[in-house]
């Protein structure tokens, strides 16, 4: 299944790195994104996008995570010429990753 299925996320940019949220519909897959979606398995699904380190940040009173993903943006918006340059299609990205049901 796709992460979409069970999850929203969002993206935000501040410089080189992007965050994105990841947040289940339903509270009960928390603990299983927790488990299933690792910092490891975003870097390997944004390998070519994401030249840096991916850090990992579980929000578990909301019941949603953070993902700070490094040099991430070619330099940021104010130097790169990218079509995304603030990187908002990576919230859509992360959310095509493929996992177990």
């Amino acid at each position: 299944m796709k992460l979409y299925e069970i999850a929203h996320s969002r993206a935000g940019d501040k410089g080189n790195i992007v965050n994105l949220s990841l947040i289940p519909f339903k509270e009960k897959d928390y603990d299983y994104l927790y488990h299933n979606v690792t910092a490891a398995v975003v870097k390997e699904h944004l390998k070519d996008i994401v030249e840096g380190e991916v850090v990992r940040y579980e929000l578990a009173n909301i019941r949603a995570f953070n993902f700070v993903c490094y040099d991430s943006l070619l330099g940021g918006v104010t130097t790169s010429l990218a079509l995304d340059a603030h990187g908002k299609c990576l919230s859509s990205a992360l959310l095509e990753l493929e996992v177990e049901k």
